[in-house]
């Protein structure tokens, strides 16, 4: 079992949901990053989301746009970021899944990256635009390593595409809350039950939902469905708040207490 899928476990038994952060690597430097990592352990975070910056982020909103801007400003590569997961894995055993567009791993290399991942202390990896139908070698390679393959699937996918990706997810089930991009949102869709139980019926592996979530009460609802919450822009956003203020490590570790507290 990879660390993701211990802590899913590990969750179940004590009937608790997961939260998990997502940050992207480099932004605003990669020494600010790893403290941030260690930062949101400390501060409840379950498993993390570690961002692979990239030229065209097609899924992501205004506000993760701009984190990459800062991230691929201060030269933040794919093997930067493996490097400091060796850096995090002498201090930390937090689960890890790296989240990327598909061409920064294949410039770098599948079965390289898959190879060097795990070297590193990653658990796994989503490949944002990635489609299940063509997974088949990025699955093998990926799993081959022991690496967790995370895929996205969204509530306009149809039936027989959310068995497919169910059947082809490891670790968990990434399950998007909308439709669009990743960003804050108010209130979180009234199809999002429906949806969540249609997935059940699909998958008897972990479901986390992301996308919109920003807030203690979205947490609260998305635990009384799904195992666990992913939390991104309004983490971002309290980076891109207080980068330049000297504390972003403890402002960002203060908001998660707020949100996973709070919820």
């Amino acid at each position: 079992m990879t660390r993701i899928e211990k802590k899913f476990q590990e969750l179940s038994d004590a009937g608790r949901k997961a939260f998990i952060p997502y940050i992207t690597a480099g932004d605003p430097d990669l020494k600010t990053s790893m403290d941030l990592i260690l930062a949101l352990e400390q501060a409840g975070a379950d498993i993390i989301e570690v961002g692979v910056p990239f030229s065209d982020p097609i899924a992501d909103g205004p506000v993760i746009q701009r984190a990459t801007e800062r991230a691929l400003a201060s030269h933040t590569t794919l093997r930067d970021i493996l490097k400091m997961g060796t850096e995090i894995r002498k201090k930390s055993q937090i689960p890890l899944l790296v989240m990327s567009y598909y061409n920064p791993l294949l410039h770098y290399g599948l079965d390289k990256f898959a190879h060097d991942a795990t070297a590193a202390g990653f658990d796994g990896i989503l490949a944002t635009d990635l489609t299940v139908e063509e997974s088949a070698p990025f699955v093998g390679t990926m799993s081959k390593a022991g690496l967790n393959t995370v895929f996205l699937v969204a509530p306009t996918s149809s039936p027989e595409r959310i068995r497919k990706i169910a059947q082809t997810s490891t670790g968990f089930l990434y399950a998007v809350s909308r439709t669009g991009i990743t960003g804050e949102q108010q209130e979180l869709s009234s199809d999002l039950r429906d949806f969540l139980r249609t997935l059940r019926q699909h998958t008897s592996i972990p479901i986390a939902v992301g996308f919109g979530i920003s807030r203690p009460e979205h947490i609260k609802a998305v635990w009384e469905e799904a195992d666990g919450a992913v939390v991104g822009s309004a983490l971002v956003r309290e980076i891109e708040e207080h980068v330049t203020r000297g504390d972003v490590v403890e402002r960002v570790a203060a908001f998660t207490q707020w949100l996973k507290g709070a919820a």
